[in-house]
């Protein structure tokens, strides 16, 4: 008789785990540089090439102007701060090479990223709340930026 798997867990030949991470993180100094359709794509794939490589299951991403939304699961061998290095260190990497004209006008120290970040385990909030949240950023950061656009500032 077979045993029933635990939902949302992943299964290895060692080990069973069921740990999933909502991490944020923003561009340094919260410049807007994934404007276009194509920044956002382009770093997407990034970000799961650089998850591949570093055994991090990317279960779901946003690409916002200027901050990243990932919620992802990895070995119990791997630390999160490891984890968080290989994810804004080598994104940053890559893409600041493809993009010379970007890190020349904007990041010419040579960081993409903000060193800070939020991280939190789902904890006994539900993995489809953090989904639903995740999904919802896009939604909410157009609505803002209609707002702006809508009622300027008058500083």
């Amino acid at each position: 008789m077979a045993k029933e798997k635990i939902q949302d867990a992943f299964y290895t030949r060692r080990y069973i785990y069921n740990f999933h991470y909502h991490l944020i993180w923003v561009t340094k100094y919260r410049h807007q540089t994934f404007s276009t359709k194509k920044l956002v794509d382009e770093m997407k794939d990034i970000l799961r090439m650089v998850a591949k490589d570093n055994e991090i299951v990317m279960e779901k991403m946003e690409v916002i102007l200027d901050h990243v939304h990932v919620l992802i699961s990895f070995p119990p061998s791997k630390a999160p701060t490891n984890a968080i290095k290989a994810l804004k260190g080598c994104s940053a990497f890559i893409f600041l090479k493809r993009h010379p004209e970007i890190q020349q006008s904007e990041y010419w120290g040579g960081h993409l990223w903000s060193p800070s970040y939020y991280m939190s385990t789902l904890g006994d909030m539900s993995k489809d709340v953090v989904e639903n949240y995740i999904n919802n950023q896009k939604y909410n950061a157009l609505q803002k930026e209609r707002l702006k656009k809508a009622y300027p500032s008058h500083d």
